[in-house]
């Protein structure tokens, strides 16, 4: 969410940036905001002035009634005033019952009008339109033929998707086996990884508020995403993104104490809306897995720098396990609504001898933490709004993907890495049992 000066002051700014989002149907909102601000500040002004009004006219009744003991005529000019304080009590009424109708109205279209994109983004209107910046490792093609990935994983007896279809629909899965093991000794690998970065592991809640949910993300991610539990003012999350950052809500924070810098492991829960291809089938996009996450809050002049460094560690993570990635840019259309830059980190895939999406990257700047309102109290004792930032540092079943084909062998058999062995009891290579 935007600060409202910014859009009171620069309009064509925050016009031209909807544009570059291809957004034009949110283009009324910015003069529609304005009015709102307007008319709001207004309203404001008339009932300050009011209450100052208010208690100076009650002074002068006190007085009246005092003098009245003596001159009877005062008594009548004090009856007077308060005739006058009984009207503007009135419109003071009205005023204290219009103001937060204007505030819902405002905050409702700010929360939909996105965040300002850094200059560097590439324009485009579809995430055809991202770009790639580097590659790290040579993509390769093996002289053998790669089986799917859920008939890798069925190989090793690892994968029974349809016990999963019986139990809870399409979208799940059992996981069993080496394959099980494999897929935990990931994520603990991966907060080991991070630990050894500096960042603290947490385990946070799964399940948040809806003054979270909108305070982390927009409207119509919200709608793609969330679960909504029956009955209460709960939602399944679908990132611990969403509770880690939500644990600073309405909270200051001490400049001292910043950049503040967790991963966190949970469980992820979404809809994932729409008919999706073939290789997105399987264990591919699902209603439910498993993610270890980072998430830094810093302040404004840290977060492109801590942008880097967070993307950068998605890259050496993925090289150590021997699978080739490479960065591509989001582009203008790509972003969403809370996001001032962000990037994918793309694993090699030798099947489809293509790249596809295993981490997400974003700088949401200070959007987040406007909703939330997690501010810093800096050195001079001012308060200003903290930078959040975001970035998976794996998500299996899917990261498994990238993982099995880059590490197939021509008999059927997967390597596993030095750095995960510890982590698979000492295993070097997985032998399949069909």
């Amino acid at each position: 969410m935007l600060d409202i000066k910014f859009v009171r002051e620069n309009p064509e700014a925050v016009k031209e940036n909807i544009r570059k989002k291809f957004q034009e149907q949110k283009l009324p909102l910015v003069d529609e905001v304005i009015d709102l601000d307007a008319r709001l500040r207004a309203a404001k002004t008339e009932a300050n002035e009011l209450r100052a009004n208010r208690n100076a006219l009650s002074k002068q009744i006190g007085v009246l009634m005092g003098q009245a003991k003596k001159d009877p005529s005062k008594k009548e000019e004090a009856e007077s005033v308060k005739a006058q304080v009984a009207a503007q009590a009135a419109r003071l009424a009205e005023l204290e019952k219009l103001e937060p109708e204007l505030e819902e109205q405002l905050r409702e279209r700010m929360l939909v009008i996105p965040n300002m994109i850094d200059p560097s983004v590439p324009i485009g209107p579809d995430d055809t339109h991202n770009v790639e910046l580097a590659r790290f490792g040579e993509p390769t093609v093996p002289d053998f033929e790669i089986p799917y990935h859920t008939q890798i994983m069925e190989s090793f007896n690892g994968l029974d998707l349809d016990a999963a279809r019986r139990v809870a629909g399409n979208g799940f899965y059992y996981l069993k086996g080496d394959i099980a093991r494999l897929h935990s000794a990931v994520l603990a690998y991966a907060r080991d990884f991070m630990i050894d970065r500096g960042f603290v592991y947490h385990i946070p809640p799964y399940m948040i508020r809806s003054s979270v949910v909108t305070g982390v993300m927009s409207f119509a991610e919200m709608d793609a995403m969330m679960y909504k539990i029956e009955g209460e003012d709960l939602y399944l999350i679908g990132t611990s993104e969403h509770s880690m950052i939500g644990s600073f809500i309405d909270q200051i924070l001490e400049e001292s104490s910043l950049p503040i810098t967790y991963t966190s492991y949970s469980p992820c829960f979404r809809k994932e809306k729409g008919a999706h291809g073939i290789e997105e089938r399987g264990v591919y996009r699902i209603h439910q897995f498993e993610k270890q996450e980072m998430i830094v809050v810093c302040k404004p002049e840290d977060s492109m720098a801590w942008y880097e460094k967070m993307w950068r560690y998605s890259v050496e993570l993925f090289r150590s396990l021997d699978i080739p990635v490479r960065q591509l840019e989001c582009c203008s259309g790509d972003l969403a609504d809370l996001k001032v830059k962000s990037c994918d980190i793309e694993a090699w895939s030798p099947r489809q001898q293509k790249y596809f999406e295993v981490c997400s990257c974003s700088n949401l700047g200070d959007a987040q933490a406007r909703r939330l309102k997690i501010r810093v109290r800096g050195a001079d004792g001012k308060l200003y709004l903290a930078h959040t930032l975001n970035n998976t540092v794996v998500a299996p079943p899917r990261m498994l993907i990238a993982f099995l084909e880059n590490n197939l062998q021509a008999d059927g058999t997967v390597l596993v890495p030095a750095p995960l062995q510890p982590y698979m009891g000492g295993k070097t290579v997985l032998v399949p049992e069909k």
